[in-house]
This record gives structure tokens, C-alpha cells and sequence, in this order.
């Protein structure tokens, strides 16, 4: 009896979870027109003997460094904020990882490890500054920033005097992995939840229109205003900031 009972406590629990995860996928894609695809996903490893190894990356690559976290099928090109294709993707894979394709006219983000991350984030808040969407993994935390051009980037990093090697910088072509997402490195969460824009041009012209205000996508600062509190954070982070795993 106990074990009918368990059993359905986890099936309601993974209904749950892949609900949650439709949801997270449509608010971006169609609420914020953030472009979003499903990454690959985690399947069961085993080691050389047949054993159960835990839990692997579903893609071919038997030494994946970023199990379940990154595109495959389809590929990241396929990513859009068309709400049938979201509702198609997660209704065929409903336990498949929320990624977010980053840079054009979505947000870029700035990851690095997380102990790094925590301290820079107490470094931020002590001067006020006020911060964007922050993901977090068991190993990495992510800052969301503002879009910016490789160009822009390149300009403020040949600034600095060095650039730990363990910051990653997640712009045009590259992607990051959103809550409630569940990979090969845990679960993935916000440690700073997105926060409206606030009496935005979006909203002010909804009341124009008569209507309810239009919703608008989450603030972003611009990553100028983080970068500096990440360098530090990350040079002075355990092993010079070298540590790579996500």
C-alpha cells in the first residue's frame, strides 16, 4: 500500500514539474518574448559494468561537460517565441530543460562560480546597485544583464588589467539554462526572481489604450554596471577563480 501510495506522490510530483516547466517556457517566449528551445536533457548513466552511475546527459557524448544543460535536438538556431511550437516541444518533452537563446534582442547574462557569484552579489548590493534576474545552479550563478554586441564587450574587457578565466559570458549565439530546469548538475533556481519593469512605455501605453497594462519583460541593468564587481569576485574566488564546472 505504501509503496501505491509513493509511487503516485511521485507521479504528481513529476506532473507537477512539467507543468511548472511549460509555464516557465511560455512566460518567456510569449510573455517577454524571450526565445526559448529544450535542451537535451538527462538520462540514466552507467558505469563500465552495467551499474546505475546516476544521472548523465541524454546527448551522445559519453563525457558531456554540461550534462542535460545545452541544445541538441533541435538546435539552438531553432529557438522562437511562438507559442504553439513552446506548447509542442514541452508536450512531447515535458521534462526537458528551459534554455533561453541569448543576445539579438534577448537578455545576455554573465556566469561565474558560486561562491563568486554570492560574493559578488553582496558586493553589488552594498553600493545599491540594483540587479537583474539571477540564476543560480549548485556551481554557478548567472547575472542576466541588458543585450550587448561582441564589439561593446570586447571594448570592456580589453579595459581591464585581467579577466579571470572562470567568468563566462553568455551573449549572440549562446544560451543559458532557466528555472525550474533540472540538469546533470541539480537544480536550477532563481536566487533573484525576474522583477517587472515597473510603470514601463509598455505599461503606460496599455492605460492609453484602455486596456489592461501591457506586460512588460523583467528590468535587466546594463552588464558595464555589474562587470567590475564580477572580475573581483572571481579573481578572489577559491583557486583564482578557475573553476570551470557549471
Amino acid at each position: 500500500m505504501r509503496e501505491i501510495l509513493g509511487r503516485r506522490r511521485r507521479l504528481r510530483l513529476r506532473r507537477k514539474e512539467a507543468t511548472a516547466r511549460l509555464d516557465a517556457a511560455l512566460t518567456c517566449a510569449t510573455v517577454w518574448q524571450w526565445p526559448v528551445l529544450p535542451g537535451v536533457g538527462t538520462a540514466q548513466a552507467a558505469d563500465p559494468y552495467g551499474e546505475s552511475a546516476g544521472l548523465g546527459c541524454a546527448c551522445p557524448e559519453p563525457d558531456c561537460a554540461v550534462p542535460g544543460a545545452h541544445p541538441f535536438d533541435p538546435g539552438l538556431l531553432a529557438a522562437t517565441t511562438d507559442e504553439r511550437m513552446v506548447r509542442w516541444w514541452w508536450s512531447n518533452r515535458p521534462t526537458a530543460p528551459v534554455l533561453l537563446a541569448t543576445g539579438g534582442r534577448a537578455p545576455c547574462a554573465v556566469s561565474l562560480p558560486a561562491v563568486a557569484g554570492a560574493r559578488a552579489l553582496s558586493a553589488l548590493d552594498a553600493l545599491g546597485m540594483r540587479l537583474g534576474p539571477v540564476v543560480a545552479t549548485p556551481t554557478r550563478w548567472s547575472l542576466l544583464v541588458a543585450p550587448y554586441t561582441l564589439e561593446r564587450l570586447g571594448e570592456l574587457l580589453y579595459a581591464k588589467d585581467w579577466v579571470p578565466s572562470s567568468l563566462r559570458f553568455h551573449g549572440e549565439g549562446g544560451y543559458l539554462v532557466l528555472p525550474p530546469s533540472r540538469t546533470g548538475a541539480g537544480q536550477v533556481r532563481w536566487e533573484r526572481p525576474p522583477a517587472p519593469l515597473g510603470t514601463s512605455a509598455s505599461v503606460a501605453r496599455g492605460r492609453a489604450e484602455g486596456g489592461a497594462p501591457a506586460p512588460a519583460a523583467p528590468w535587466l541593468p546594463d552588464v558595464e554596471a555589474v562587470l567590475d564587481a564580477l572580475v573581483e569576485a572571481s579573481t578572489g574566488a577559491p583557486g583564482g577563480g578557475s573553476r570551470l564546472a557549471y
